[in-house]
């Protein structure tokens, strides 16, 4: 690779990249049920989600004539007083403010993550588990998939444009739980560095001290080893564009490493993670690899 290719990779692969990505991650999930939230106080959009919920085994009990959908179905954009009479009376609107008020709390609570760890874990958690509903409507709405009407491509693996729209939540399954999992990594490591708080409550037990202690081990181990991966890529471009005298020597990067075992080693004694803060903290060869 060149030089200039390898500085480029340097500066993606850095820890503040990473950060970057989790927090645009966050914020398109958070634009998703916001958005998708306020429609559903919308006719049309109440009027779309029927043959999903006259479907599901767990919310057709929400409409008071889910047998009767397929009677009423409009499309978007069109305006029938006769079936917009009956989906009020089936409780297809008041349902679909339910559902919209819901879906702009998880959306809130996602977009707080950028502020509030608390609140972004919460809302990680609560969009990590909406797919688990919202794709089960693959198995159970007809609709979800091409009908027969004449062409050879109908039903599965044919999805319809709703289900096209339902795959899509896979996406937002898999965000959500990095999403989680930022959150989760984020408030043990806060519980690291604040040490006098974790273990203020005596009932705390031997494996909560570990997993405070190994959150922040993992912490500072990914951010030193991604600041050594891009030391270590930028001298590799300076030494194939300059001079052999120019090259920088690794004797900074090995006590900077070493540095970085002593203050993880630290945060095991701290937690009484361990009685021989060497066999916990990885060393300075273990970190700098």
């Amino acid at each position: 690779m060149t030089a200039n290719v390898l500085r480029i990779l340097g500066m993606i692969a850095t820890p503040v990249s990473q950060r970057i990505g989790v927090a645009a991650l966050r914020i398109s999930i958070a634009i998703v049920f916001l958005w998708i939230g306020a429609l559903k106080f919308v006719p049309y959009e109440a009027d779309s989600i029927t043959p999903f919920v006259a479907n599901s085994p767990v919310m057709y009990f929400f409409y008071k004539h889910p047998e009767d959908y397929k009677a009423h179905l409009t499309r978007e954009g069109e305006l029938k007083p006769a079936d917009r009479a009956w989906e009020t009376a089936n409780n297809t609107y008041a349902f679909s403010y339910g559902l919209g008020t819901v879906e702009l709390i998880i959306g809130f609570l996602v977009l707080a993550g950028l502020v509030s760890v608390r609140l972004g874990l919460a809302g990680a958690v609560l969009a990590f588990l909406t797919p688990f509903v919202t794709l089960s409507f693959l198995v159970t709405t007809p609709e979800a998939w091409v009908p027969a009407l004449g062409d050879a491509q109908h039903g599965f693996p044919y999805l319809s444009g709703a289900g096209r729209l339902v795959l899509k939540d896979t996406v937002i399954l898999a965000g959500g739980w990095l999403l989680v999992v930022d959150g989760v990594r984020a408030i043990l490591a806060q519980m690291a560095r604040h040490p006098e708080h974790a273990v203020a409550d005596q009932r705390m037990g031997k494996h909560v001290r570990r997993a405070l202690c190994d959150a922040e081990i993992g912490d500072r181990t990914d951010r030193r080893r991604g600041e050594l991966d891009a030391e270590r890529v930028g001298r590799s471009a300076a030494a194939s564009s300059g001079p052999v005298s120019m090259r920088p020597s690794s004797t900074d990067s090995m006590a900077s490493a070493r540095e970085q075992s002593r203050r993880i080693s630290s945060a095991v004694v701290i937690l009484g993670c361990s009685d021989n803060p060497s066999a916990s903290a990885p060393s300075a060869d273990e970190t700098r690899r």
